[in-house]
C-alpha cells in the first residue's frame, strides 16, 4: 500500500485542531503518517495536538514563518509516496485519502489530485454549499489562474516525485532552505497557486480532479474588507514570481488572471457586505479584461448584480435574495476570508 504523509500547519486554531486531527485518524485508508508543524502558534493548539497518542503522529516546531514554510518543513521531514495537505481548521470526509490514492494509482501521469469542497461553519455544520469546479481534466495553467479548480489548501494530494521536480534551494545567510512552496510571506495567501503554476509550467505532470466533495472547508466572518486589498497585492506578487520562470506565458495571461481575481474579490466583498468595495472590484475586473463578460457571462453578471444589490438594497431584502440564490444553486463561487498567520 502507498504511504501517505498528511501535513497540517498549526497556528491559532485551538478551537478546531482536535476535530481536524480526528478527521485524519478516522480515514478509511490507514497507511499514513501525520506530520503536524507548529508554526510558532501563540495559543493552546500544540498542547491539544500533544494529547493524541497515535504513533503515526509527529510534531515539528519552527518560529512563525507562515504556512508555506511550515509545509516545506513537513515535506522535508516526511517519507510518504503521496503528500496531502490539511489546514488546521478544516476537515476531511472519511474516504478522502482512499479516493485520492486510488485516483493517483490509476493515473500515473497525474501529479496533483484534487476534489471539490463542501463549506461548513464554525460548529462543523454544513452550509449546504459547494465549491464550483468547471472541469476535472485537461487543467491548463490559465485554468489554475482564472478558475481555481484547486479551491483551497486542504484539497490536493500530490506525488512526492512531483514535488521533488519543482523543489529549489533558498540561501538565507549561512543556511540553505529546501523549498517546495514559495516561503516569501508577501505572497501569502497566493503561495498555493504559485506552486500549482510551477508544476504546470515547468514539469510534465498533469493536474486532475475527482468529483466528490471530500474536503470540508470552514468559513468564518472574521475577514475584513482591508484584507481583500492585501490579497490582491499578494496575487500581483505571485504573478511576478511566476514571471521569473515563465515570462512569455505570464505576460499573455496577466490581464485575464487579474480580471478573474478581481471578480473573485468582488464576490468576497459581497460576502462581507461591503457593497462599495464589491462594485469597485467588479469594475476593475472589467477594465482589466473586458472579455470576461463574454467568456463567463452568467458568473460575471451575477457578481455585478450582487455587488449593486448589497450596496443599494436594504440589508434584510438582500439577505432574502441571497438565501434564494444559494438554495437555487446549492453552490458557492467565493469564500469568506480566513484569518491568516
Amino acid at each position: 500500500m502507498n504511504k501517505v504523509t498528511v501535513i497540517i500547519p498549526v497556528y491559532g486554531v485551538e478551537k478546531y485542531i482536535a476535530s481536524t486531527i480526528e478527521s485524519v485518524l478516522a480515514q478509511s485508508y490507514q497507511n499514513f503518517e501525520l506530520v503536524i508543524v507548529d508554526d510558532g502558534s501563540p495559543d493552546r493548539s500544540v498542547e491539544i495536538c500533544q494529547r493524541f497518542k497515535d504513533p503515526r503522529i509527529r510534531i515539528l516546531r519552527q518560529e512563525n514563518q507562515g504556512p508555506a514554510a511550515a509545509r516545506n518543513l513537513g515535506i522535508a521531514n516526511s517519507d510518504g509516496e503521496y503528500i496531502a495537505f490539511l489546514d488546521g481548521d478544516d476537515l476531511w470526509q472519511p474516504d478522502k485519502l482512499a479516493k485520492h490514492v486510488e485516483h493517483l494509482n490509476n493515473a500515473p501521469e497525474v501529479g496533483v489530485s484534487f476534489c471539490r469542497s463542501e463549506l461548513i461553519d464554525e460548529f462543523d455544520r454544513s452550509l449546504g454549499m459547494y465549491q464550483v469546479i468547471t472541469k476535472l481534466e485537461d487543467i491548463t495553467p490559465l485554468d489554475l489562474l482564472c478558475r481555481t479548480p484547486i479551491g483551497n489548501g486542504s484539497v490536493p494530494v500530490i506525488r512526492r516525485s512531483t514535488l521533488e521536480d519543482i523543489k529549489y534551494t533558498l540561501n538565507q545567510g549561512q543556511t540553505e532552505q529546501t523549498c517546495f512552496f514559495n516561503p516569501d510571506r508577501s505572497i501569502h495567501p497566493s503561495e498555493d497557486v504559485e506552486c500549482w503554476m510551477r508544476i504546470a509550467l515547468t514539469t510534465s505532470w498533469k493536474v486532475a480532479g475527482i468529483p466528490d466533495a471530500l474536503t470540508l472547508y470552514r468559513v468564518n466572518s472574521r475577514g475584513f474588507s482591508a484584507n481583500l486589498e492585501k490579497k490582491l497585492a499578494s496575487w500581483e506578487r505571485m504573478l511576478k514570481a511566476v514571471e521569473q520562470y515563465a515570462p512569455d506565458a505570464c505576460q499573455k495571461w496577466m490581464r485575464p488572471a487579474m480580471a478573474y481575481q478581481l471578480r473573485h474579490l468582488a464576490r468576497r466583498a459581497v460576502s462581507l457586505r461591503d457593497g462599495q468595495m464589491a462594485i469597485s472590484f467588479s469594475h476593475r475586473a472589467m477594465s482589466a479584461y473586458s472579455p470576461i463578460l463574454t467568456e463567463e457571462p452568467y458568473r460575471t453578471f451575477q457578481t455585478f448584480a450582487a455587488a449593486y444589490s448589497v450596496r443599494f438594497f436594504p440589508i434584510e431584502l438582500y439577505k432574502k435574495l441571497e438565501k434564494f440564490m444559494m438554495q437555487k444553486n446549492g453552490i458557492v463561487q467565493s469564500y469568506v476570508a480566513k484569518t491568516s498567520e
